[in-house]
């Protein structure tokens, strides 16, 4: 039976290549995703495109029927102004969707979480990935696959010269005995795993880090 994805995340860096991969693959029929604007794709015949306001769900949650959903949505510090607001979208917008569609009888939700994610941690973003991949586990989904890829390569909207530095010394401390753990890894990967994830019958919760999402990915 072909599926219908539903995804939010959609106009972020994996997000967008997840959409893109969706489009193309042939065990899903229908891709639905829900977005504050645009994803800038064009396919009548298979995207169900849905401009949405997070803050007001109870508008739009009953569109969110589907076999699988896919949570990429994220924001930056800088972008989001502060704390709270990055917390709302990285993990209120998050968990508020899962509910819904968990509520409406998706069986599986694949979640781009992060390295170190730490609901005990002391650093804000570690805590506040820990917190979501805790709280979305405990939801009626019959099938939670979290992925955890670490440093993400590709091409972004907005330049970030400290980010590009970073993944430039990943690549290097990647290459290091012991840290290999540390390397990039390209959206795009991540986004094959999470749609290779999707297909894994197993019930219950499974968890990838950067290994795991590599082997996800068939690479």
């Amino acid at each position: 039976m072909k599926k219908t994805a539903l995804v939010i995340g959609a106009t972020g860096l994996v997000g967008h290549y997840l959409v893109g991969q969706l489009l193309t693959d042939a065990r899903f029929e229908r891709v639905k995703v829900f977005t504050r604007r645009p994803t800038g794709y064009h396919n009548p015949d298979k995207l169900e495109e849905h401009i949405v306001d997070f803050d007001k769900p109870s508008e739009w949650q009953e569109l969110l029927q589907g076999e699988v959903l896919f949570s990429a949505l994220g924001t930056t510090l800088k972008q989001a102004g502060s704390k709270d607001d990055q917390y709302r979208v990285d993990h209120t917008y998050q968990l508020q969707t899962a509910e819904h569609a968990a509520r409406n009888g998706t069986d599986t939700y694949v979640l781009v979480s992060a390295a170190g994610a730490d609901k005990d941690s002391a650093l804000f973003y570690n805590r506040m990935k820990g917190e979501l991949e805790r709280d979305v586990q405990a939801l009626a989904f019959a099938r939670v696959r979290i992925l955890q890829p670490g440093v993400l390569a590709g091409p972004r909207e907005q330049a970030r010269p400290l980010e590009r530095f970073g993944i430039g010394a990943a690549a290097l401390l990647g290459q290091l005995p012991g840290l290999h753990k540390y390397r990039p890894i390209h959206a795009r990967t991540v986004a094959r795993a999470m749609i290779n994830a999707s297909f894994d019958e197993e019930v219950g919760v499974q968890v990838d880090t950067l290994d795991g999402v590599f082997k996800r990915a068939g690479e």
